[in-house]
């Protein structure tokens, strides 16, 4: 099952480590490295016309290597469609 981000991106669920609120995540010394380090690495998935409301951690499973998305979807709404199943099949 995927679940759908935003800007026309889906993602696989299975696929998801986590899904974290952007201005409280990013209050904390770690989660800003970590960011950066993502973008160092160019792991980072991000439309810099709009200002993130969340980001997504995900894990792929084929190339074992974690890649972030940034999303203007709030946390809450995208918790309530993985719990709502408004996953698409």
């Amino acid at each position: 099952m995927f679940l759908h981000i935003g800007d026309d991106l889906v993602l696989w669920e299975k696929d998801i480590v986590g899904i974290f609120d952007f201005e409280t995540a990013s209050l904390s010394n770690d989660t800003k490295e970590y960011l950066r380090s993502r973008e160092r690495n160019k792991e980072i998935n991000a439309n810099l016309n709009q200002i993130p409301k969340s980001f997504v951690v995900v894990n792929k499973k084929k190339s074992k290597k974690k890649k972030v998305y940034y999303t203007i979807i709030s946390t809450r709404t995208l918790n309530k469609r993985i719990e709502n199943k408004l996953i698409v099949e």
